[in-house]
């Protein structure tokens, strides 16, 4: 299945729907979007450590939510109210320090559920941080 949105068009529209996932500065970019899957980055600041250096467990759940609703955007269009029904993560081990990469993909998309499956790992290490998988409501289209 072939994008209909482009990592710009993405951007734009979270920045215009959904302002507050700036609030700690813009940590997030859109690396990439292709058919089926996404790439989102997470610039770690220090709000999103913890104890230890680490970036926390909350973090890392925003960064696979915020991915899943990328690739699931990229492949319906700009359907604001698409939201998340279930997501599951695993810890797999602390990330190093650096910036953190999610790729998703889909593995569903249907007329009412998309189901999304991500991995985060260190922009420089092919080992996984944290694996997730989520399903989205999708409304009517």
């Amino acid at each position: 299945m072939q994008p209909v949105m482009t990592a710009g068009e993405i951007m734009e529209m979270l920045d215009r729907e959904f302002p507050q996932i700036h609030a700690g500065g813009k940590v997030y970019s859109i690396s990439s979007v292709s058919p089926g899957e996404a790439v989102v980055r997470l610039t770690a600041s220090e709000l999103h450590l913890r104890p230890g250096g680490t970036v926390s467990g909350p973090s890392m759940m925003a960064l696979a939510d915020l991915a899943a609703y990328v690739v699931i955007l990229a492949h319906i269009g700009p359907v604001a109210l698409a939201v998340t029904t279930n997501l599951n993560i695993n810890f797999l081990r602390k990330p190093g320090p650096g910036d953190l990469l999610c790729t998703c993909r889909l593995l569903k998309l249907g007329k009412r559920l998309a189901v999304v499956d991500c991995a985060i790992a260190g922009e420089r290490d092919e080992d996984l941080v944290a694996h997730a998988t989520a399903t989205y409501s999708v409304p009517p289209r």
